[in-house]
């Protein structure tokens, strides 16, 4: 990272989780405290998740773009600082990833999961310079155990790339180094 460059962390996580949820609320809290540490936030969206992460970001006074999908309107109401429209998934996506210092992966669902696990790959086989792949809360680790124990991996590294973060102070601190 270069010195007085600004500090990108990437989001992946549900369109579909709704304000009312405690997750939300958990998120929009924990991504304030990262724009109170410095952080400047990405999202592919505007809703859910991306919602929460991006109320959190603006109310700790940073700044928060949103890669979104030209096939789907942006509501008047979102949080975001600036949107470029990619025009399609693969665009989105690649866009999501090269222009981040770290990431987080949210709750989610197959989208999320996608997200996660193509940066996931490109870390382990080195295609990204290494920067952190956080995985926050309880609902992806199971998932991750089952996948260190079926799948073949092309790397004997690949699972060094993820840190588990279940605490807003665990993810802290796997960012100050940053």
């Amino acid at each position: 990272m270069i010195e007085n460059q600004q500090k990108i962390i990437t989001a992946f996580g549900s369109s579909r989780i709704t304000p009312d949820d405690a997750r939300f609320k958990d998120v929009e809290a924990l991504s304030q405290k990262l724009a109170l540490a410095g952080w400047q936030g990405l999202v592919g969206g505007h809703q859910g998740m991306m919602a929460a992460f991006s109320q959190g970001i603006r109310a700790g006074g940073k700044d928060v773009t949103g890669i979104t999908l030209e096939v789907f309107p942006t509501p008047p109401n979102n949080t975001l600082s600036e949107e470029k429209r990619a025009s399609d998934f693969f665009e989105r996506m690649q866009m999501l990833i090269e222009q981040a210092d770290a990431y987080i992966v949210l709750p989610g669902g197959l989208g999320t999961l996608a997200e996660f696990a193509m940066t996931w790959d490109l870390l382990a086989i080195r295609v990204l310079e290494s920067r952190p792949l956080i995985v926050y809360g309880d609902m992806w680790q199971p998932l991750v155990n089952m996948m260190k124990q079926q799948l073949v991996m092309s790397v004997d590294h690949g699972f060094e790339s993820i840190v588990f973060c279940e605490t807003h102070a665990q993810v802290l601190t796997a960012l100050e180094d940053i």
